[in-house]
């Protein structure tokens, strides 16, 4: 029997979305990162210019917008598809100014309430790879498989840069490392649903391991939690 839903968390770019998509296709699995709700609601929230420390209305925004996440609709390298009300955002919600925004909207108590039940109903659905960074401890504290993701800042700030580089953004390591430790900072500190692992996650340290060792680790963990199923 395998395993019917299993939970990644870690910062940014610590390979989460990576090593998620992997193992749901190996798997025949959805894959499902719970960050893109947040990353559409910040992208949304900046065009309509609504205050980003406002957030009674970020939070209203939240509860309005209808956001789904499908596989890929289009062969440019996405992990998955990001709708806003019908509209493809997949790309546009990993532009840099929704990095610099997204953190706190990310740490809003009442944006966390709206979106979160969203994500649980998904994840409810069995055979789910989610990935995030409350999803073991807050969205999916029952998760037959639960793994915590990390690497240093520096690691995970070239990550993201060399992502950005590729898709054509022009921007410098430093700023992205600024971001990154700023977001950080945020992610951790905040009094709702701080990153962090769950008790019973597996934590592993990607800083020097190439994405395919990440795999085997966790393949391997979902063996064994398999055979212990049987």
């Amino acid at each position: 029997m395998k395993p019917l839903t299993i939970a990644i968390d870690g910062p940014a770019a610590s390979g989460k979305s990576t090593l998620g998509e992997k193992i749901a296709g190996e798997l025949g699995y959805t894959f499902f990162d719970t960050g893109v709700m947040y990353r559409a609601v910040t992208l949304i929230a900046l065009k309509r210019g609504i205050p980003i420390e406002d957030e009674e209305a970020i939070a209203a925004l939240a509860e309005e917008l209808d956001i789904d996440v499908t596989a890929p609709t289009v062969d440019d390298g996405r992990q998955y598809t990001v709708y806003v009300d019908g509209e493809d955002v997949t790309w546009e919600i990993r532009h840099p100014d929704v990095d610099r925004a997204v953190s706190p909207v990310s740490a809003y108590p009442k944006v966390r309430k709206a979106l979160t039940p969203k994500q649980r109903r998904i994840g409810l659905r069995g055979k789910i790879v989610m990935v995030g960074r409350d999803i073991g401890t807050v969205v999916l504290p029952e998760a037959d498989v639960k793994i915590y993701l990390d690497a240093s800042l520096e690691e995970r700030a070239r990550r993201r840069w060399r992502e950005l580089l590729e898709r054509g953004r022009e921007v410098a390591y430093e700023e992205v490392l600024e971001i990154m430790r700023r977001r950080d900072h945020i992610d951790s500190s905040r009094d709702v649903a701080p990153l962090r692992p769950a008790e019973d996650a597996i934590i592993i340290d990607t800083t020097n391991l190439s994405i395919e060792e990440v795999f085997r680790k966790v393949m391997d963990l979902i063996k064994r939690n398999t055979q212990r199923r049987k």
